[in-house]
């Protein structure tokens, strides 16, 4: 925390303005992420409507856009995870500022994803019943040697698992907006949300093993989903895709954009509501020595591709990466590079990681080159293949245009509707890490304060672990 914030003040900057009016940048940004919604809704009926003909898909590029955009998102949503459960286990203090949005960032990033497999279909309705394995008379099972069917059940227990550490997580922030709330039908659900939660020592203790389960269950998660993606392209015996290496890279990648992400949202969020104390400048650095270390990690992954495919000797796999690199595609090749490896080598420089313009720069340019690299994998591996006369070139339409486009509104929508309704920053957690919260904080050398009406006005339970360590302390 920055600067002398009480208890008290920090319910009244994370509950107090889902109390007040929107400030005039909110009723700006859900204008135009509804009008992205639109488009996106436009768009999914126009597919429904018409076929995938419309899209610029094409032989030899059966894979377009959809699963560019779906891997994109999937990578999105891995840092509220990871924010949340690992750094957790490993008892890092600075996250509680920023894995409550995060979360929330993960769950829709995630309903987003879903949205691409899904529709590249082209008719849903028939194709998306065969993913799941629903007893039927014909005996049709789906094909669990696939990859594409390992994408449904990993995706699907991510979400799951992640919603559930998602909310339990809200459970004492929805208790103290629920005892703040003035309107009765606002109480009323904030009740039932927060499951009648009062801060007793025993509701400490089974959100705490309750919290920590979830956190193990959801650690694993953000190794293996990525991974499963991967997997996508692994098992094929496409050159440029056949490679033991993507399961890290990809997850390496996906931590890369998933941190750019909230460090985008939370640049503007932490202006727009004035959290400047909550959000500090040293949370927004750890997030960007993160971007730093695994972007160095993909780079170091990209010139590896480069490397294993000259050792192997085997002429189509060479042929790929040089294709990549110096093609038709080498525009998207060098975009890719330049984001993902260069840009963030400026984190290396203490000043920089500080500079706020700078991270909102490189934190775009990030998601950029992320989108890019997917782009890169999918489409230049399937555009030259094995016969020269079957060769051709992708160019998108403008339906892939305005569809991905539209997911952003879908992405960002619920990410405003979720900053003017709930909690953005956990503000039992962050109390637990407050001086305040030892037990002994108004005691000692007789510098410190005893608090005022105000703090005490808002009383807080301290939590069943940290009394237990409290106790250990105590000589």
């Amino acid at each position: 925390m920055k600067g002398a914030v009480t208890f008290h003040d920090v319910t009244e900057l994370v509950a107090g303005h889902t109390e007040k009016k929107p400030p005039v940048f909110w009723w700006a940004s859900i204008t135009l992420s509804s009008t992205l919604l639109l488009i996106f809704l436009l768009e999914v009926t126009y597919l429904v409507w018409n076929g995938i003909g419309e899209y610029g898909n094409n032989i030899p590029v059966g894979w377009g856009w959809f699963i560019v955009n779906f891997v994109f998102w999937v990578g999105i949503g891995h840092a509220g995870t990871l924010i949340s459960a690992i750094l957790f286990l490993f008892r890092q203090r600075w996250r509680t500022s920023i894995n409550r949005a995060a979360e929330a960032m993960t769950l829709f990033a995630v309903i987003t994803a879903l949205m691409f497999p899904i529709l590249h279909t082209g008719r849903p309705w028939v194709a998306a019943y065969w993913m799941l394995p629903i007893p039927n008379q014909m005996d049709m099972w789906p094909q669990f040697k696939s990859p594409l069917i390992w994408d449904v059940f990993a995706v699907s227990s991510y979400f799951t698992v992640s919603l559930l550490f998602w909310y339990v997580g809200l459970i004492p922030d929805l208790a103290t907006m629920r005892d703040r709330a003035v309107g009765i039908w606002r109480r009323r659900v904030l009740g039932v949300l927060s499951m009648g939660w009062s801060g007793a020592n025993r509701h400490w203790r089974n959100y705490e093993k309750a919290y920590l389960l979830l956190a193990g269950l959801a650690t694993p998660l953000v190794l293996s989903v990525h991974s499963v993606v991967s997997f996508d392209f692994a098992v094929s015996v496409i050159p440029g895709w056949h490679t033991t290496i993507f399961p890290p890279y990809f997850v390496a990648g996906a931590i890369f954009s998933g941190f750019a992400m909230v460090v985008t949202l939370m640049v503007i969020a932490r202006k727009v509501y004035k959290l400047e104390n909550l959000i500090t400048l040293d949370h927004l650095e750890k997030m960007n020595i993160i971007i730093l270390l695994t972007g160095t990690m993909v780079g170091f992954a990209y010139i590896t591709e480069f490397f294993i495919a000259w050792y192997s000797g085997v002429e189509y796999e060479q042929f790929t990466f040089i294709n990549r690199a110096t093609g038709p595609y080498a525009w998207a090749y060098w975009i890719m590079m330049s984001c993902n490896l260069i840009f963030p080598q400026l984190f290396w420089v203490k000043k920089f990681r500080r500079n706020i313009p700078l991270m909102f720069f490189i934190s775009i340019t990030t998601n950029i080159g992320m989108w890019f690299e997917r782009f890169v994998i999918v489409i230049t591996s399937l555009h030259r293949d094995y016969l020269p006369s079957a060769w051709g070139y992708f160019s998108p339409t403008i339906h892939d245009v305005l569809l991905f486009l539209g997911s952003f509104g879908l992405f960002l929508t619920l990410f405003l509707l979720f900053l003017r309704f709930g909690p953005m920053v956990a503000i039992a957690e962050v109390k637990g890490i407050m001086p305040q919260a030892d037990p002994h904080f108004y005691e000692g050398d007789g510098h410190a304060q005893h608090p005022s009406t105000s703090e005490r006005s808002v009383p807080y339970i301290q939590p069943a672990q940290e009394q237990d360590e409290a106790r250990k302390r105590r000589p």
